[in-house]
């Protein structure tokens, strides 16, 4: 995932001290350079459209036709600062807002995000899990005639993915997981102009319905599109990972005295901060470019998340209602779609598609939450402080030989995850309810997470910073957002967990 312009020589210092800051290359900004760029906005995009697009999605049209078609602008246009929050704190400091949170009394959001991640790599991993295992048995049943179980197909993707970032493999596999997603893409396009949704059916997005029993697809909407915002905390350490922009620049700007040597164990909001006004204008210039790279490729990501998201929904409605779209075979269902739509050729692209797309999302969640843990220990134990570091690059023999590194704490999670979620699909072997449950899940640990990122990018970005502070919109409207959805979030807990039925009991 790094990506690492070399300076270039001959450009002028325009500041004493300064003149390997001054000799940065620019990032290219055409739309060109920007997608060549694009990376864990992208990514973290490519998490979310697996399961809740290819089976949340159909599901919801299946069963309620139209009627939820709101709840998906809803989640996007209400979740949207939860994110982009992340990646502005990432870029304003050069740090993981993970980092941010052990300022904060007890150090108490890293214990809650340490044992809720923990919960996802067991209950959202058999989600994803699960949803990949169930494209391969319907390849496996329908073109070869062989039934295997759901667990046994889930586990041997799961060891795959596994082997695959032992090995730092990744990056070839994200490439082909790119250009099969984009299959998925022009397929479902196609598809869905082939028989286009009336333009009737259009007004649901502004028509709040809430059908009853659907509180379950209700709250996986919102919860996991258009991924969970817990995501935010990963797509911040892949921000980091990166090491472009201010977190390529942090350890010098620390040396020069422009930025706070962050201490975990003495943490303080100030030594967070970057002082953006005595850069010179070279060096914010490659700021300020970066930023906005990182956000265009969140929100391209995003809008092209969200019109994927759409048009499962229209799809499913059109073809597939009424259908309670669950069981084993839930994929061969949803690629019906193409073969009645476009031909019996197209569901051999739809299963490419939807294996790459579903397989891809495992494989992230496999690096993401083991990431997310190993900052939360690297944050709370000074053994692992003093041995922090995943990237290859970063690693001593003491790094690899000690139990508690971060890099060796990042892959016992991956076989934790593993292992448990390949037990919970062979217990539960329902990926639709699997998928559902983990998007709901999400959906209950989302306010907190989206609060904090709120909280310390306004704290510890200084408001006198023009480039990297919130502006007064964002600054509402994020304020608003999470009023919002966390009024949603009580009224989903009120409904499920105390069984007082508000709505779409």
């Amino acid at each position: 995932m790094a990506d690492n312009p070399s300076p270039v020589s001959g450009a002028p210092a325009s500041a004493p001290g300064a003149s390997s800051l001054d000799r940065l290359t620019l990032p290219e900004t055409s739309i060109l350079g920007l997608v060549k760029h694009f990376g864990p906005g992208m990514i973290l995009m490519m998490t979310g459209i697996g399961t809740s697009h290819l089976v949340t999605a159909p599901a919801a049209g299946g069963r309620f036709e139209y009627a939820l078609l709101w709840c998906i602008p809803v989640a996007y246009i209400f979740k949207y600062y939860g994110f982009e929050m992340a990646f502005r704190f990432t870029h304003a400091t050069g740090r993981s807002v993970m980092d941010a949170y052990s300022t904060a009394w007890k150090k108490w959001p890293l214990w809650y995000v340490l044992v809720t991640t923990l919960v996802q790599c067991v209950v959202g991993q058999a989600g994803r899990l699960g949803a990949a295992a169930a494209v391969l048995y319907y390849l496996f049943l329908e073109y070869l005639g062989v039934e295997l179980p759901i667990a046994a197909f889930g586990f041997v993707l799961g060891l795959v993915a596994v082997v695959v970032l032992m090995f730092q493999r990744y990056q070839a596999l994200e490439t082909m997981s790119k250009v099969f997603a984009g299959m998925l893409v022009v397929s479902s396009g196609m598809a869905y102009f082939a028989e286009p949704a009336p333009l009737s059916a259009l007004a649901n997005f502004v028509q709040i319905q809430i059908p009853g029993g659907s509180w379950l697809i209700l709250a996986s909407f919102l919860g996991l599109l258009p991924t969970g915002i817990d995501v935010s905390l990963q797509a911040s350490e892949w921000g980091k990972a990166k090491k472009v922009g201010m977190g390529r620049i942090r350890s010098e700007l620390e040396s020069q005295g422009l930025a706070g040597r962050f201490d975990a164990f003495a943490p303080s909001k100030e030594a967070l901060r970057v002082d953006t006004s005595r850069f010179s204008d070279h060096t914010l210039e490659y700021c300020r470019r970066w930023f906005h790279i990182g956000l265009w490729d969140f929100r391209t990501g995003h809008f092209i998340s969200f019109l994927i998201a759409c048009i499962f929904l229209l799809l499913a409605a059109v073809w597939l209602y009424p259908s309670e779209v669950a069981g084993n075979e839930v994929i061969g269902e949803i690629g019906q779609v193409f073969s009645r739509s476009l031909g019996p050729g197209m569901m051999v692209v739809f299963l490419l598609g939807a294996f790459a797309a579903t397989f891809s999302t495992a494989l992230n969640y496999f690096d993401g939450w083991p990431r997310v843990v190993g900052a939360c220990c690297r944050n709370l134990f000074r053994s692992t402080a003093s041995l922090q570091g995943i990237a290859a690059s970063e690693l001593t023999p003491e790094h690899r030989s000690r139990w508690y590194s971060e890099f060796n704490i990042y892959r016992a999670t991956m076989l934790f995850s593993l292992v448990t979620a390949s037990a919970l699909i062979a217990g539960v072997p329902r990926p639709v309810y699997l998928v559902l449950v983990a998007s709901a899940l999400a959906y209950f640990i989302a306010p907190v997470i989206f609060f904090l990122n709120l909280y310390y990018c306004f704290t510890v970005i200084p408001k006198t910073d023009r480039l990297f502070y919130p502006s007064t919109f964002a600054t509402w409207f994020g304020w608003i957002s999470f009023v919002v959805f966390t009024g949603m979030s009580f009224l989903a807990i009120m409904n499920r967990v105390f069984g007082i039925a508000l709505f779409g009991a």
